[in-house]
């Protein structure tokens, strides 16, 4: 399969290393003319996760948008939700007929309040059997340290699912597939969410005994939300077809995908919607966070889509609503953080 890669931020990278990795040869729609230019003179990005090099052979490097969705008979698209809208203005309708698509988008799309696929479908047209996706707890510098990773991949029929996860399995890399499109896409912007309100409590000098509890009610309130937004399989210490203990087990909501992937995000340095809430919780301004990040924190956007899209699903969500106040409604992060606590069990 020839996949084409759009993105090229630290995540888009780490995913062309894998593929790399595993002897695929890609075509990457690369904007910026001058990461473009480097990685012809030099194989490597030199903006993110410049240490990894690559084989020249095996980058078809372009800026032409159109003309890599042609050549590539799947899609990766591995950019910040917000820029997606304007990314695709004006590509034909029928663009995607015949392709598929793997999202690494961990956002909701602004202009709609829709998650990716639902955009796709409604625009351009794109088969739901046709849409899949990557998710999981994996940072892009440990990918490209090779530490041991896990990744989920989530697509309608089982085999494509395998099928796709095959190209990405690697020494550092372990995969896993489901069929829940909808509740790992859910879970992901929930979880960039719930890491802005980690680091504001960190930012704000809460102590570990502190971010346990705030973490834990997190998981309670996203499991909640999955709920309501009509996904199941999410009970913890259940699964279905259990083989025997030497066996994978079926996946329920404490799989990498969904605790997991909520887990390292409000823990890890290496996240940016923890660094961005830490830098609220210290008292910057959103405006100066985003400058000082010099990053997408997806959490932020996602705080008020998610926000706009509870107001029909109407799920109990104290702490997502509190973050949301603090970014867009100028709440005081110290007096959003002091309600809270007595909300928190």
């Amino acid at each position: 399969m020839r996949f084409g890669m759009i993105g090229s931020g630290s995540w888009g990278t780490a995913l062309v290393k894998i593929l790399t990795d595993n002897h695929q040869s890609l075509n990457w729609w690369i904007r910026n003319p001058l990461i473009l230019d480097h990685l012809k003179k030099k194989s490597h990005n030199p903006n993110y996760l410049s240490s990894v090099y690559f084989d020249p052979g095996r980058l078809h490097l372009t800026s032409d948008l159109e003309k890599l969705i042609r050549e590539s008979a799947c899609l990766v698209i591995a950019v910040p939700s917000a820029y997606i809208e304007q990314l695709f203005d004006g590509l034909p309708s029928g663009i995607f007929k015949g392709k598929r698509v793997l999202s690494a988008v961990k956002g909701i799309l602004p202009g709609n309040n829709l998650l990716l696929n639902d955009w796709l479908r409604k625009v351009f047209h794109l088969e739901a059997d046709q849409y899949f996706t990557v998710m999981g707890p994996c940072h892009a510098e440990e990918i490209a340290a090779e530490k041991l990773s896990y990744l989920t991949f989530s697509g309608l029929s089982e085999t494509a699912t395998r099928e796709m996860a095959s190209y990405f399995e690697t020494d550092y890399l372990n995969t896993i597939t489901n069929n829940d499109i909808y509740g790992v896409q859910y879970a992901a912007v929930l979880k960039n969410i719930y890491a802005l309100g980690a680091g504001m409590a960190h930012g704000l000098e809460y102590g570990d005994n502190f971010l346990s509890v705030f973490i834990a009610n997190c998981a309670d309130e996203m499991a909640g939300f999955l709920l309501k937004a009509g996904i199941s399989h999410i009970e913890v210490g259940i699964h279905s077809a259990a083989g025997s203990v030497h066996e994978k087990k079926s996946a329920n909501y404490a799989a990498s995908v969904y605790l997991g992937d909520l887990l390292v995000t409000c823990y890890s340095l290496f996240s940016r919607n923890r660094t961005f809430g830490n830098m609220i919780g210290k008292g910057y301004t959103v405006h100066a966070a985003k400058l000082e990040l010099n990053m997408v924190a997806e959490g932020y956007n996602a705080s008020q889509c998610l926000y706009r899209i509870n107001e029909q699903l109407k799920a109990e969500m104290p702490i997502a609503d509190t973050i949301y106040r603090i970014l867009w409604q100028n709440v005081n992060v110290r007096e959003g953080f002091k309600q809270l606590e007595g909300f928190l069990v």
